[in-house]
This record gives C-alpha cells, structure tokens and sequence, in this order.
C-alpha cells in the first residue's frame, strides 16, 4: 500500500463514511475505491447479459441438455 497525500472533500468524505459505515478516512477511501470497481464489474456484467455476449442460454441445444426441476 502507498502513502499519498491528497486534498480531499471533506463534506464527500463525511457522507461516504455515512453510507458505507466506516470510521476512518483510510477505511472510507479504500471501501469507496472498492465499491467503484465492484459497481463497474456489475455493469459490464448486466451488458454482457443484455447482449448476451458469450452465453449460450439462447441456444436451443444447450438448453435442450440443462436439466430441468
């Protein structure tokens, strides 16, 4: 981990740690960083899903093997 000093929003930094419930500015950056990825990676999940890139749930022969309940 890196040490860096940087300017920060304090109003931001105060709501961020309401939302995600952290004590330290440390704690509230880092789990922010975190959830700025996690969101993106859903995103580009959901797209994939939408053009159902790389899936193969539309055809028919794999789905006529899926077991059924």
């Amino acid at each position: 981990m890196t040490k860096r000093l940087i300017d920060v929003d304090d109003t931001l930094l105060e709501q961020a740690s309401g939302v995600l419930r952290t004590r330290t500015m440390k704690d509230t950056v880092n789990q922010a960083l975190g959830e700025v990825v996690r969101s993106e990676l859903r995103r580009r999940h959901a797209d994939r899903l939408v053009a159902m890139d790389g899936l193969e749930i539309d055809d028919s022969e794999v789905m006529a093997g899926a077991w059924r309940s």
